[in-house]
């Protein structure tokens, strides 16, 4: 089938052509026309396989007939990820050009001002994280009443990143008489279930089994022990013809650490993950992008919706925990009809997360070996991750005394336990401790009735350039002793006189005082006469 049998219009149509699509995808090729119809829509397939086309195209078609207003939004794209908006953004602009169609993309890490200005000129397309969107309705620069079309993608991502509350609430702000795409590479039952509340009969649209990997993509897998993991990927990079690849790992702390050794080791290599800078993030994809970078190692935020059609090689340095994400981890090679390699390097303790990929796939991962590197067996109880947790708390705890000596640490290890060694410290040291010694008498203190000693005359006691004495070997006073410190009457001789006015006294204080009836008899005497 080609596209020009799907109902797009003609504009849709020149500009595919452009890009140098003739045939369309199988999901591309159902759920297309039922989109033009104006029906709900439930996809499902696996990642690479263009379900970004199947919703871009039609919509194009359909708000190609109409006029945006000002902060009312036409249509309502949520993405679970900044560089997902952001490849759905570009290729509204790649498959719209010959539309007049203002689109506006709201994701964290851009400017607040930017955005609104864009939704204050009116927007055909608004492209969201749930996060941002949130803000921006918030803060009241955004109304939903006018959203005709509504598409929840990789809604399964949604789920594992917590945004399911934020996409219920969204919906529940829209009006009811809209059209709702969803679509989704797995479908578990909670997804099922969002689906059955924000679709009115749709369409299901199904071209592979859920969580079904390429068949283009070959699968191997490589247990060895820790230390060995970056040798082999190595290894792998130095003789398996990798033209460029993603690095998968599971922490952002790894990303740096692998980065940072391939760097070492000359390989051109960059990093990709969620606490970088929005600016950083879309730089660092874009020179993957344009091949400036061979190797990107990055966390699962590449792992969905990434559109390079050319990459040779998926590695999972590190076995993904959700069994799901490995197949969109692989599914970032072997994309548009294309052949790929995928490598999980595993370690002996993940043999369970081994397990659920493969029962998830329904099929065995192939395994390999490499010459030189010891080969290990994958073990499938909770030990050998239990035994790794209790190594790695052991390494991070504080180790013993360190003030004995090596050759005293080693004594004392080899010394076999006695009965005195098993006796709790405590009995102990209460055993062990020395008698209490007797209190030093006390100095007797002076009598009451001895002359006082002057402060210049006690300071001419020590010398400044001498020590002083202990604070033990000073005289201890009694309580009622500090009461003295005060002086006595019978001592106020020795001290200075108070200094007054001297013979400088004020002429007022001189001047006799009158009597209190003085002023009285005056003002009667006034009033007489």
């Amino acid at each position: 089938m080609l596209f020009s049998e799907l109902g797009l219009g003609p504009d849709v149509l020149r500009a595919v052509d452009e890009v140098g699509y003739k045939n369309p995808t199988p999901i591309q090729e159902k759920a297309i026309p039922w989109v033009l119809q104006g029906r709900d829509v439930l996809g499902c397939a696996q990642t690479g396989t263009g379900k970004t086309a199947s919703f871009t195209l039609p919509m194009i078609d359909i708000l190609g007939r109409g006029r945006a207003k000002a902060r009312m939004p036409r249509s309502l794209i949520l993405e679970p990820t900044r560089e997902l908006a952001a490849q759905v953004a570009d290729n509204f602009e790649l498959y719209g050009k010959y539309h007049k169609l203002n689109m506006a993309l709201l994701i964290g890490g851009e400017s607040f001002g930017d955005q609104i200005k864009k939704l204050e000129r009116g927007v055909d397309v608004l492209i969201a994280t749930p996060g941002r969107m949130m803000d921006l309705f918030d803060r009241g620069n955004i109304l939903l009443t006018d959203i005709k079309v509504l598409v929840i993608d990789e809604a399964d991502r949604m789920l594992d990143m917590g945004f399911i509350p934020d996409i219920e609430r969204i919906v529940s702000l829209l009006p009811r008489k809209r059209q709702t795409l969803f679509f989704s590479a797995t479908m578990p039952p909670e997804i099922k279930r969002l689906a059955d509340k924000f679709l009115d009969k749709p369409e299901e649209v199904t071209v592979s089994a859920p969580a079904s990997t390429a068949t283009t993509v070959a699968q191997h897998l490589l247990v060895v022990n820790e230390e060995d993991k970056r040798e082999a990927l190595r290894h792998l990079l130095k003789n398996d013809d990798v033209k460029n690849a993603f690095i998968f790992c599971n922490r952002k702390k790894d990303v740096a650490v692998v980065h940072g050794s391939l760097v070492k080791h000359g390989f051109n290599a960059g990093a990709l993950h969620g606490d970088m800078v929005q600016s950083k993030r879309m730089e660092t994809l874009e020179a993957f992008k344009a091949g400036s970078i061979d190797l990107l190692v990055c966390s699962d935020v590449a792992a969905r919706g990434i559109d390079i059609s050319n990459v040779s090689h998926v590695f999972n340095f590190d076995t993904p925990h959700h069994s799901e994400d490995y197949v969109h981890r692989i599914g970032r090679t072997g994309r548009a009809g294309k052949t790929g390699r995928a490598f999980t390097i595993a370690m002996p303790e993940d043999g369970k997360l081994v397990q659920a990929i493969e029962k998830l796939i329904n099929q065995e991962i192939p395994r390999f070996t490499i010459e030189g590197i010891e080969t290990a067996e994958l073990s499938f109880d909770d030990d050998g991750r239990r035994r790794r947790g209790v190594r790695a708390k052991r390494d991070e705890a504080p180790r013993g005394r360190k003030d004995r000596t090596p050759r005293e640490r080693t004594e004392t290890e080899a010394a076999p336990e006695t009965a005195e060694a098993r006796e709790p410290r405590r009995t102990r040291d209460r055993n062990e401790r020395p008698a209490r010694t007797e209190r030093v008498e006390r100095t007797e203190r002076p009598e009451r009735n001895e002359p006082r000693v002057e402060r210049s005359e006690r300071t001419e006691r020590f010398d400044r350039n001498e020590q002083r004495p202990e604070r033990g070997d000073y005289p201890r006073r009694d309580r009622d002793d500090r009461r003295d410190r005060r002086p006595r009457r019978d001592d106020m001789d020795d001290f200075a006189p108070v200094v007054g006015f001297g013979d400088d006294v004020p002429a007022f204080i001189l001047r006799a005082a009158r009597p209190k009836t003085e002023p009285v008899t005056e003002l009667v005497t006034a009033a007489e006469g």
